[in-house]
């Protein structure tokens, strides 16, 4: 059984048979993958607490024929204990590691760009760098960047020219009052201003006052369109 060592950030978990939990990790160089942790639900477990979502571990897996197992596991950085004293850091923290567990769908795939971009919004979230919805919908919009799914923004998505008051989700960006078609819906100045910071990443917009709400569900149905499903997370932030 041959062995690999990585990075990686825990995405979720799911309870295996009376004592071994499946693991759901996103690594550095190895992209997704499960992995089954073999007595991790024991109190004497060596490892269990470092295999919760949200924390940073280096990792050294055993290749299996249906499931890899988690051999060892060393913490690198404990986002979870301070995203937990946080009620919505919790709460934008589902939405990326949900949001990263349904965008790379492959296992076993390289995805350096998209482990970067999860590690730098936990720690952001852990530190309280900035709100914690601007984190969670703003590592939402970049992480679907980073796949192709970039709104345009900045002209009209028909003739290219002018500048965009519509916002057509199925066409990919904005549109304008002569040109916008009859699902694109009108969006205010300053939502439209702070969707684009969510995408850029502009903290000095997002920082200066806290989300509208239509720039909030603008995510949500981004999210949920181009994922062709729903992000659970964000619905139950909004309900």
């Amino acid at each position: 059984m041959s062995l690999y060592r990585d990075e990686a950030v825990v995405l979720r978990t799911a309870k295996l048979g009376e004592a071994d939990r499946i693991i759901t990790l996103l690594t550095r160089g190895h992209g997704k993958i499960r992995a089954v942790a073999k007595g991790v639900r024991r109190i004497k477990s060596r490892f269990g607490a470092r295999l919760e979502p949200f924390m940073r571990v280096d990792v050294l897996i055993a290749e299996g024929r249906s499931l890899d197992v988690v051999s060892q596991a060393e913490s690198v950085a404990a986002y979870g204990a301070a995203i937990a004293t946080d009620y919505a850091a919790y709460e934008a923290a589902n939405v990326i590691v949900e949001t990263a567990d349904k965008l790379v769908n492959t296992e076993h795939e390289q995805t350096v760009r998209q482990y970067r971009l999860v590690i730098g919004a936990l720690n952001a979230l852990a530190k309280h760098a900035h709100a914690p919805r601007a984190i969670g919908d703003s590592y939402v919009m970049r992480a679907l960047a980073l796949a192709g799914w970039t709104p345009r923004l900045t002209t009209c998505v028909v003739c290219g020219q002018r500048e965009g008051a519509y916002l057509s989700i199925a066409a990919g960006g904005v549109m304008c009052e002569a040109d916008h078609t009859t699902d694109a819906r009108r969006i205010p100045p300053l939502a439209l201003r702070q969707f684009a910071a969510l995408v850029d990443g502009d903290w000095t917009v997002l920082d200066a006052e806290p989300l509208d709400t239509v720039a909030e569900q603008l995510v949500e149905d981004w999210g949920e369109y181009y994922l062709e499903r729903p992000i659970r997370s964000l619905r139950l932030i909004d309900s």
